[in-house]
């Protein structure tokens, strides 16, 4: 035989000299149940931390979803409220708008009122002066 087969026979009887002493705590147990115990335990351990931290992201992203939800009904109310806003407004520029045109309008046919009285006491004197010289 030469040296790694003699080696790798020592390093097995070395490790089944120390690996089939039962527990101290559990007669009942070997060596191999309590490593196949212990990867049982990590890998059940791992899968509930999984569990849980899909479920906080589940929960996280619901919340976010809900938030979302909320911030676009505002935008909307905001939206509609500033629409109505200006509706308001343009109603009221527009009354503003029809009320300084019938000022207007007054100011316009009450200065050709004065014109035409003036243009009527105008042409009156000048008939009473036409008068006058025809005598």
């Amino acid at each position: 035989m030469n040296k790694t087969t003699i080696s790798a026979l020592m390093l097995a009887v070395a490790v089944l000299a120390t690996g089939c002493k039962k527990a101290d705590n559990d007669p009942s147990t070997g060596p191999a149940q309590e490593a196949g115990k212990a990867i049982d335990n990590t890998a059940a351990a791992a899968a509930q931390n999984t569990r849980e931290g899909a479920a906080a992201v589940g929960a996280a992203t619901e919340r976010a979803a809900e938030n979302v939800d909320r911030a676009a009904e505002r935008t909307g109310d905001k939206i509609e409220n500033a629409a109505d806003r200006v509706n308001q407004n343009m109603k009221e520029a527009g009354a503003e708008v029809r009320q300084e045109s019938r000022e207007a309008a007054a100011d316009v046919k009450e200065g050709a009122a004065n014109v035409t009285n003036k243009a009527g006491k105008g042409l009156e004197r000048a008939g009473e002066k036409m008068q006058d010289a025809s005598k």
